[in-house]
């Protein structure tokens, strides 16, 4: 945490009494005030719903300025990494907090793919679910249960152990994410094979057949790459907060990661790019103008909105956006699409140009954000909609199990605990029910 540089003094006004709070500057961001005392001395709580003013933690791994538009992982700016890095050196850079030498890369790389193969026993997992559950549902569950068959290094105090763990969850989440997605199609699990790289292995075991030679795509391995680094960590976004208060019972790291996974599963976080193309299917469909519903989106009397445009957070352009923007076109240039999906893709550039050109969006920095091109990335490639969260899911797990890990070392943690602000009922007297 960075050093006490000011205070401020709250006054009591009904009692007189006073409490002095420090306060401490960050590395960037703004001042935060420690209300600790607040309770103590004063007997008040803070409120707020959301935690939109709160600090929940000191933390080093992400910083995000929504009003500049800026993202950085451990002070490396997201643009540079994006451009420059690869998603399993973010990897390494997040769990470090440094970026690593080539034979130490050559290192995490290689111990990363030793790891994606399951144990055996979980494989019969997958038939214990319906035929037509879920992927996330899936994933939740066979995350959870990892911790009852790689429990042999789970001293969540011990650092070795921690990474021990980070490594099995980055080189599994994949394997496991690919045959959520085959088990829920009906298709044959496909095994990992060493030889491909981390997003080419993904697309392998997603695509690839027994019957026929597959050959992943070099563009597509690039454009997912490039979206698991953009999606990689937020900083305390609703997930994240999850693991994070899961994890401060010191429950194991496999189950605070499945909890943050089933926090991402809520639409209004992890389902903004499925939203994208479901907005994408529904204006097609109806036969209007696309026009009509860009004068929907501007009257305030009616309730419909255009997803994927602007952000909760970010106030200007999404950084990640820009960066994923280019590879978006590039794919859709290079790519064959069938009629179906080349409607959509009509549609959704249409969109794009009314967000970029028209003042009312403009004005109002409603600019197309970072799920609305994965969005119409993953519908190029040829990913089903379902499938949209578990790789969201996959990329975010570095930024899980990092925040993880960072709690873990920090002596300042404590499990936690939120209050309230009651509003119900008090001191009522019971009745035996022959009364009521």
């Amino acid at each position: 945490m960075s050093s006490e540089t000011e205070t401020v003094t709250i006054t009591d006004n009904t009692t007189g009494k006073q409490v002095t709070l420090p306060m401490y500057t960050p590395t960037a961001g703004p001042k935060v005030i420690d209300i600790g005392k607040l309770y103590k001395e004063l007997g008040y709580f803070t409120y707020d719903p959301g935690f939109m003013s709160t600090a929940s933690c000191s933390s080093a791994i992400t910083f995000l300025d929504g009003g500049r538009g800026v993202l950085q992982y451990r002070g490396y700016p997201i643009e540079q990494l994006a451009e420059q890095s690869s998603y399993l050196e973010v990897c390494f850079l997040l769990l470090n907090n440094r970026l690593p030498k080539k034979e130490e890369l050559d290192y995490f790389i290689n111990t990363v793919t030793q790891h994606t193969m399951l144990h055996e026993a979980m494989i019969r997992f997958f038939s214990g679910f319906r035929r037509d559950a879920h992927p996330m549902a899936i994933m939740v569950g066979c995350v959870g249960a990892l911790a009852a068959f790689y429990h042999d290094h789970m001293d969540i105090h011990n650092e070795e152990h921690r990474m021990i763990t980070a490594y099995r969850l980055i080189a599994k989440m994949p394997t496991i994410a690919a045959m959520s997605y085959r088990y829920a199609n009906g298709k044959p699990f496909v095994y990992p094979r060493n030889s491909l790289s981390y997003t080419e292995n993904f697309l392998y075991m997603m695509f690839s057949m027994p019957s026929e030679e597959y050959t992943p795509d070099p563009l597509l391995a690039k454009a997912l790459d490039l979206i698991m680094i953009l999606h990689a960590d937020h900083e305390q976004n609703a997930s994240t907060s999850t693991v994070r208060l899961a994890g401060s019972s010191d429950a194991n790291p496999f189950a605070a990661v499945a909890s943050g996974i089933a926090a991402l599963w809520g639409p209004a976080h992890g389902g903004a790019n499925e939203a994208v193309v479901r907005m994408l299917i529904d204006i097609n469909e109806s036969g209007k103008p696309l026009q009509t519903f860009v004068d929907r989106a501007k009257d305030k009397n009616d309730s419909f909105r255009l997803m994927g445009f602007g952000h909760r957070v970010y106030k200007n352009y999404d950084p990640r956006a820009r960066l994923i923007r280019e590879i978006c076109h590039k794919l859709l240039n290079d790519m064959e699409a069938s009629s179906e999906q080349q409607k959509l893709l009509d549609t959704a550039m249409a969109l794009e140009q009314v967000a970029l050109h028209d003042d009312y969006f403009v004005e109002r920095n409603l600019y197309p954000n970072v799920d609305f091109y994965s969005g119409i990335i993953f519908l190029a490639m040829g990913i089903p909609m379902n499938m949209f969260t578990v790789i969201f899911a996959m990329a975010r797990t570095i930024g899980w199990i990092s925040q993880w890990s960072e709690m873990m070392s920090d002596h300042e943690a404590k499990i936690g605990r939120p209050r309230q602000l009651y509003t119900g009922a008090i001191d009522l007297d019971y009745l035996p029910i022959e009364k009521r």
